[in-house]
């Protein structure tokens, strides 16, 4: 059975965006529970405890809601931060543990490295990240591992070579591709020429001619100061910041 991990959470009201935005800034995760017999219900949830919850649990949470009794969940979304990568919000889904769901889980290739279409120069190249599959809550796994050291170049995986963990059916298309070794890009003659004129063929740098693409000249007055009649920074004619 996988484990499960309780995590607690309080309710909260839906007030726009705004409010979203002040809750993330106090260190707390906005969110959702919905499906089962319940009513959808909103909550926050403090965004260590949140990351401590998910790293220690399988793909069951004991969910409680302010005083509320415990009820096993699953995350059916989570949407992350694009540049950070932490969450932003969470969906959960209400669950019955003796009745299978669908859901997607990480697909995760290992051995890349050590296959001899990569050690030949090859790439590998992962086109599927995430595979949809129906389970028990207790039986989806993390993530689901497969390996790729016996690639060759222009070897290509698809899914029918997956083997599903114990109780897991994958959903997907048999002929889903999964990842493939390509041959190495070599670069284009016009690439290899625009090289050549930035570095020149003896490797160093090619300087530009006095007055193309460097910095003009300073003008009297020394290096940096204004033209005649251009504001200065804080002078008349300048923008102001918000």
């Amino acid at each position: 059975m996988a484990e499960t991990t309780q995590l607690i959470v309080e309710p909260r009201e839906i007030d726009g965006s705004r409010s979203a935005r002040r809750l993330r800034r106090r260190g707390l995760v906005p969110g959702v529970v919905y499906g089962g017999d319940g009513e959808p219900a909103h909550f926050a949830v403090d965004a260590r405890a949140l990351r401590q919850a998910l790293a220690h649990s399988g793909a069951v949470l004991e969910l409680s809601v302010g005083d509320g009794k415990a009820e096993p969940v699953v995350v059916k979304d989570r949407q992350r931060d694009p540049v950070r990568g932490h969450t932003v919000h969470l969906d959960l889904l209400r669950v019955r543990l003796d009745v299978e769901i669908q859901t997607t889980v990480t697909l995760e290739l290992t051995g890349g490295e050590e296959s001899p279409g990569v050690k030949e120069g090859g790439v590998l190249e992962q086109i599927t990240r995430e595979l949809t599959i129906e389970a028990l809550p207790t039986a989806i796994p993390d993530a689901i591992r497969h390996d790729v050291s016996g690639l060759d170049i222009n070897d290509t995986v698809t899914l029918d070579a997956i083997a599903a963990p114990a109780g897991v059916k994958l959903l997907d298309d048999p002929e889903t591709t999964i990842a493939t070794v390509l041959v190495p890009k070599m670069p284009t003659e016009e690439e290899i020429e625009e090289e050549t004129a930035l570095v020149g063929e003896d490797g160093e740098p090619i300087e530009a001619p006095e007055g193309e693409e460097g910095e003009a000249p300073a003008e009297e007055g020394g290096e940096g100061a204004p033209r005649e009649g251009a504001p200065s920074a804080a002078g008349e004619g300048g923008g102001g910041g918000e």
